[in-house]
């Protein structure tokens, strides 16, 4: 089984229907522990549901809305990934969407653009399901890799993507969307990472089964810190030395937003200074430590 694009149009067609098959029983078996259905919609109560979901999650301010209806029916005709998750406890509410569309070359990627979660489903894995879906269906369609962009800052997302899901992050954004006037991003800038999610890799199908290979936290605890945190949560730059580091976030910076600004805004710069500028320079994020840690290494010197 290859981690690259190639394992799905160079090999037998059997091999790739064993790793298809593969990720649909992973897929099947999350949404099953999560207590959901997870299907593609297309009717237009499921479209307004999903829409309605994301306005209750995010909150905007009335200016402009996350998605549409009719963007959603028009992404579905053309093939694009719109999915929802049904509570199977509660005949069958919409409890989570998500959406996605091809980009090229030649459709072999899928960018994952909005997900989300009820607030009343979180600690379910609904998530987990809703993107375990995603993988067996985006396999099931002939591409071999999704991205989607998550802000760097919010520690519980890092660890989802990074440790839970094996994606790994490739490209620092800078404000991305410019400013959203919304519940979650306030009026912070919308700094992003860019994350690949490499859907044939071995590691991403154990992680999909609930094995993921976590990077060995404690080889980088004692390493030199390029961003930490001190005791009243600020953050702090450090040097480096050897071929790992670790970079900080702080633990909530959803509630930091609205009790300190400023020191948010502390965050936002620091973490943009020194993730983005490690990414540049060739190093690579190897994991997450859940305690609030980037963990990078840089090969060419070790």
């Amino acid at each position: 089984m290859s981690d690259t694009p190639a394992s799905l149009g160079g090999g037998s067609a059997v091999a790739d229907e064993r790793i298809v098959a593969d990720a649909e029983a992973a897929a099947e078996t999350a949404a099953h522990v999560s207590g959901c259905r997870v299907r593609p919609i297309s009717a237009l109560s499921d479209l307004e549901g999903a829409c309605a979901l994301f306005e209750s999650i995010w909150k905007p301010d009335g200016e402009s809305a996350l998605a549409t209806p009719e963007l959603l029916r028009a992404m579905d005709k053309a093939g694009s990934y719109v999915a929802a998750a049904f509570d199977t406890t509660r005949d069958d509410e919409l409890v989570a969407a998500c959406i996605g569309f091809f980009g090229p070359p030649a459709a072999s990627s899928l960018h994952s653009h909005i997900a989300g979660v009820s607030a009343r489903m979180r600690g379910r894995s609904v998530g987990f399901a809703l993107k375990a879906h995603q993988r067996a269906w985006t396999l099931r369609h002939g591409a071999a890799q999704v991205s989607w962009t998550f802000d760097p800052l919010v520690r519980r997302n890092a660890y989802f993507n990074i440790g839970k899901l094996a994606a790994r992050p490739v490209q620092y954004l800078q404000d991305f969307y410019g400013r959203m006037n919304d519940g979650i991003n306030g009026g912070d800038a919308t700094d992003r990472l860019l994350a690949e999610w490499h859907l044939a890799a071995p590691n991403v199908a154990a992680a999909c089964h609930g094995r993921p290979q976590h990077a060995n936290a404690g080889a980088w605890r004692t390493t030199d810190a390029a961003l930490d945190i001190t005791a009243d949560g600020r953050p702090v730059t450090g040097r480096i030395t050897g071929a790992r580091t670790r970079v900080a976030v702080p633990g909530d910076i959803e509630q930091l937003r609205r009790s300190d600004p400023a020191c948010a805004a502390a965050w936002r710069s620091a973490l943009r200074d020194v993730l983005s500028g490690l990414l540049t320079d060739g190093w690579q994020v190897a994991g997450f430590d859940r305690a609030g840690w980037y963990l990078l290494e840089r090969q060419d010197r070790q």
